[in-house]
């Protein structure tokens, strides 16, 4: 689809008149370049700059009115919800207290899922219009005869930045108007801690990517649900970044476990939160991962350490025993938890020195959690703007300093990271939407959790995991195993959303907030012991490409992806092995099953799958070649008539085998729901050979040389 009429199809209506002109600017440089065969005039390239110079005037005039607007029709919002929760207020008799709620806040619903609706239409006017922008300076560019454009206004774009819009203060202010409304009117203003106080947790995570355009729509959904649940200390600012450093040695032994899930890998890292300028409180975390048949469950473990005693204590010369005495002492923490602190603290420096690790890769990312407060049955927090930095100096490159510091100095927050050289740094395409869950044993998840990732913003990867990733695409040249989800990196993971009316009512922004409260309601009522269960969703950003007609939003002004390189590495030509013959179109919508309404999901490892069934096919072909070629040239007559006809059959089975591989590899790249089986090829060879037996079988008996 061209940018235009891509444009013109995303439109919101009550806006029309105030995106870029497209269609006009286009017009113009055609009818510029009309004129002559020399490129551009002077006049005209005058007239062209200052339609565009309106044209960005108008976008960020009205990009700023709509934020004001909404800001204030929060405000209005907040007023009068404070308002009501002032005013007493009890059902009559016989009216349920639920019911009179969801009656009384109805007014207010419905602003806020108008409200809901324009942030989100206002997030995709921005990144809307600065494609415009690009697409446009870039035909400029193109038919201008030299006259280089795009440059230019790039620095103007960068100080009117409307594209780098932040929609989160005003998410994060609705969500808690949502939440007074789903809870009855009555404010929950406990918050839940950050995580700092769990040592010990059970994960279960299967994963999902969502592109960026559809960001500020899961954020929206979502809060509609849950609230935002604001990481916060009283004395610093909240911070929504958090980084980890990951450790490996120079054989990648914890990579190579924990990609092939080995009974006991482990992943080890040092986390801290926010600034790194402000921050003295370094987390030390290990994750183990355990076979469902051992009947033990994978456990994240961690303990806190002061950041001027994190080299000494990779170095293994402080002693963490100090530190959980004083503890001990002061009375901080139970027994247990100290007894576990100090076993954790002596088990991760054992193996950072037995198995000699050292910093490998940095990751990087800005988190937005959706939590009841004090709730932890269900939480999703979404990771946005995932970077992967290479903190290593094996290639001679002393990133962390002449001293070998536990991590450089040189990089903060501040995405994407430009001081960092292109080959130690990835811009993940995607962000990461972790959705976690405790249920009842055998009970589903929410049904407003089973629409939105069987819906069109979301896309599957399992065992997705940002350490993995990281070094596979950092490392490339160095490691053998690659993860299984890289093939879906190579293509556009974008699916045509639904017409409003066929979407399932707990994703319509413009629905009342019902559902809300009837799933709160159900969560309240949960008991028993819960079952843990973790999802992760994950959101795609604009991958660059060099159609014409897709988007790449990062470029120049977001910085580049990182990594590229001149010619193909070997993960690139991994990736375009499995990747679709036209990777940058958008794909189709996925199909459903009868009358259910599921979307189907297809695993990377289904593609492997399909491999594996066309090795073995090919196998099989193989060994029957050898065989029939062994009785073509060393057989009697009736060997050789049976070796042509056991060679035609290898032949057949090698040319069906790669027929159905790549018919199959077709359907599963385009989410098709099957059928995936094949009843009549196996059983045509088959009956071909049982009927190519029966020849040779007669053939040597009628020959007189029969032996019984």
């Amino acid at each position: 689809m061209k940018f235009g009429q891509q444009l013109a199809a995303s439109v919101f209506p009550e806006w029309k008149y105030y995106y870029l002109d497209y269609d006009r600017l286009k017009s113009q440089l055609k009818t510029a370049t009309s004129k002559g065969n020399e490129g551009i005039s002077d006049q005209e390239e005058q007239r062209f700059v200052e339609t565009l110079e309106r044209e960005l005037d108008k976008v960020v005039s009205f990009r700023q009115l709509k934020f004001d607007e909404l800001q204030r029709h929060i405000l209005e919002l907040e007023h009068t919800v404070d308002r009501m929760l002032a005013q007493s207020a009890t059902p009559p008799p016989g009216v349920d207290a639920e019911r009179f709620s969801q009656e009384r806040y109805a007014p207010q619903a419905r602003e806020m899922d108008k409200i809901a609706r324009e942030i989100s239409e206002l997030s995709k006017y921005a990144r809307l219009n600065f494609t415009g922008f690009m697409k446009i300076l870039k035909k400029h560019d193109k038919v201008s005869g030299g006259k280089l454009l795009k440059p230019v206004f790039s620095i103007r774009l960068n100080h009117r930045p409307f594209f780098k819009l932040d929609m989160d203060p005003l998410i994060i202010r609705l969500s808690k108007l949502f939440d007074a409304i789903r809870l009855g009117g009555k404010r929950n203003e406990e918050l839940a801690s950050a995580g700092g106080k769990q040592t010990d947790f059970v994960r279960k995570t299967v994963k999902y990517w969502v592109h960026p355009d559809n960001i500020t729509d899961v954020k929206c959904v979502i809060l509609k649900h849950l609230p935002v649940l604001v990481f916060q200390n009283p004395n610093v600012e909240p911070d929504p970044a958090i980084t980890s450093i990951y450790f490996d040695n120079e054989q990648f032994d914890l990579y190579t476990g924990r990609l092939e899930k080995s009974e006991g890998a482990q992943a080890i890292r040092l986390r801290w939160y926010g600034r790194p300028d402000r921050t003295t409180e370094i987390f030390v975390e290990r994750k183990t991962h355990h076979e469902d048949w051992t009947g033990e469950p994978s456990v994240k473990s961690r303990f806190s350490i002061k950041e001027e005693h994190v080299n000494a204590y990779l170095a293994g010369t402080y002693d963490y025993g100090k530190v959980v005495s004083k503890l001990r002492e002061r009375g901080a923490k139970s027994g247990k938890e100290l007894d576990e602190m100090l076993k954790l603290s002596t088990e991760v420096q054992k193996t950072v020195l037995e198995k000699k690790l050292v910093p490998m890769v940095r990751t990087f990312y800005n988190r937005t959690a959706f939590q009841l407060p004090g709730d932890a049955r269900v939480r999703i927090s979404l990771d946005t703007e995932l970077a992967m930095i290479r903190e290593d100096d094996q290639d001679g490159v002393k990133r962390r300093g002449l001293n070998n510091n536990w991590r450089r100095t040189d990089v903060g927050v501040e995405h994407p990271f430009d001081q960092v050289a292109k080959d130690d740094k990835i811009l993940f395409p995607y962000a990461v939407l972790e959705v976690k869950l405790q249920t009842l044993m055998g009970a589903e998840a929410p049904q407003w959790i089973r629409d939105l990732i069987g819906s069109h913003l979301v896309e599957e990867v399992p065992k997705f995991s940002k350490f993995c990733h990281g070094i596979a695409t950092l490392f490339d040249d160095r490691v053998s195993l690659l993860p299984f989800w890289l093939p879906q990196m190579g293509r556009d993971i974008r699916r045509p959303a639904p017409p409003e009316d066929q979407l399932p009512e707990t994703l319509r922004l413009s629905s009342a907030v019902k559902i809300a409260n009837q799933e709160a309601a159900v969560v309240k009522r949960a008991s028993l012991v819960p079952q843990a269960e973790e999802i992760q969703v994950v959101v795609e950003q604009p991958s660059p490409s060099h159609d014409d007609d897709v988007t790449d939003e990062r470029t120049p002004l977001l910085g580049g992806g990182g990594g590229s390189k001149k010619n193909p590495s070997p993960i690139d030509q991994f990736i375009n092995m499995f990747s679709a013959p036209k990777p940058r179109e958008v794909a189709p919508a996925p199909k459903s099953t009868s009358g259910g309404g599921v979307v189907v999901r297809v695993e990377p490892k289904v593609f492997f799958a399909n491999e594996r069934t066309f090795l073995s096919w090919l196998n099989f072909s193989v060994t029957l070649g050898g065989l029939s070629l062994g009785l073509l040239n060393f057989g009697d007559v009736t060997a050789r008539v049976a070796g042509i006809l056991f060679t035609l059959i290898s032949l057949l089975v090698m040319l069906y085998a790669t027929v159905i591989f790549r018919a199959r590899a077709t359907n599963i790249r385009a989410r098709g729901a099957g059928p995936y089986d094949e009843v009549w090829g196996p059983t045509a060879i088959v009956g071909v050979l049982v009927a190519a037996s029966i020849v040779n079988f007669w053939m040597k008996m009628t020959s007189g040389h029969f032996l019984l």
